[in-house]
């Protein structure tokens, strides 16, 4: 059956943007921080801010549950997955299973939590003669019920070797969409996620992937090859998008028809950038507490009780808050095996 409403609900954007199973959570951080103070944290006062949980975005930026450099410091996870797409700046991973990493401009983090890890994402202000812009999406994707106690696993997706789809319409205008996750007809084959990833179940249908389109480029967003999908495309940037024959006034979350191809158009004169999440539902009950997600409310408390026993396998690194150092260079060492090393 087809329809000639592309558009099935319409959600402002806040802090933290609505999803729709499998994905629990989307994050989008935009921070506007400083000169660093040549510790990784910013050359600024931190008087007024809440230290410890700052999400005040207090002259632009936030620093998060760090004390003196931003970020997140060690935190568990059990029952799920992080999907974390770097936009601007530069993030330090470390976890309890030993791994380290620091990524960035483009790069993505994929974290399998499964039956408990915990990590830390601290973001380094490594210039001090100048702006540390960060901006980035953090997408929490569910895992099936018998997927849930997997052992964890951390991977890194680099930049140079995610696939893009350049697309010029007729009249030249380019469309570039970049392919985290999921099939696209007419780019190479994606990554491949995880091996106990819903996004590895090959009737799944996860799709991640990111879209900029030049003032005035039209492409059409091909439809979901699964039964059941369901697509969100959230439309962040830009000062115009028409999606079929309807008009979008503002930034929002666009939960679409995903069974039929679209027509996108750039009805503005800047760039529009949008982040389309799809997927099949898991379709399983959900019950969350803080980083825990699980099926049950009695899972949530083994999970506390877990996580007070094992600490997850415990904290090999001297501080919660582990930065990789001054220098840029990106970089990922697996448990129990040699750091990988790029630009």
């Amino acid at each position: 059956m087809t329809t000639s409403s592309p558009i099935l609900t319409t959600q402002p954007l806040g802090p933290l943007w609505p999803t729709l199973d499998p994905f629990l959570f989307c994050a989008h951080h935009d921070d506007a921080y400083p000169a660093g103070d040549g510790a990784y944290g910013p050359a600024a006062p931190l008087g007024g801010r809440q230290i410890g949980s700052d999400f005040s975005r207090q002259d632009g930026w936030s620093m998060y549950h760090g004390e003196t450099v931003p970020g997140f410091p060690a935190h568990p996870h059990r029952g799920f997955e992080t999907v974390t797409l770097v936009r601007k700046g530069l993030i330090d991973h470390a976890d309890s299973l030993g791994a380290a990493a620091r990524f960035g401009g483009g790069d993505v983090q994929w974290v399998t939590a499964g039956r408990g890890i915990q990590h830390s994402e601290m973001f380094p202000l490594l210039r001090t003669d100048g702006p540390n812009p960060l901006e980035l999406f953090q997408v929490w994707l569910n895992l099936p019920a018998h997927q849930k106690m997997v052992a964890p696993h951390f991977t890194m997706l680099w930049n140079e070797r995610i696939p893009r789809l350049a697309h010029r319409d007729d009249a030249g205008r380019l469309t570039t969409v970049t392919v985290v996750a999921g099939a696209l007809p007419g780019a190479a084959e994606p990554l491949a996620p995880p091996p106990e990833s819903w996004a590895a179940q090959p009737d799944a249908d996860v799709a991640i992937w990111t879209l900029h389109l030049e003032p005035g480029a039209r492409w059409v967003l091909p439809a979901a090859r699964g039964q059941g999908t369901r697509r969100m495309l959230y439309y962040f940037v830009g000062a115009g998008l028409r999606v079929g024959p309807q008009d979008v006034a503002a930034h929002a979350a666009l939960e679409l028809v995903a069974g039929q191809d679209w027509m996108l158009e750039n009805t503005g004169g800047t760039p529009v950038e949008c982040l389309l999440l799809q997927g099949r539902p898991i379709a399983e009950p959900v019950a969350q507490y803080g980083p825990f997600v699980m099926n049950t409310q009695q899972e949530i408390l083994q999970a506390m009780q877990d996580y007070r026993r094992t600490q997850f396998g415990g904290w090999p690194w001297p501080a919660g808050d582990p930065v990789h150092g001054g220098t840029a260079r990106r970089f990922a060492r697996y448990p129990g095996e040699a750091a990988e090393s790029l630009p």
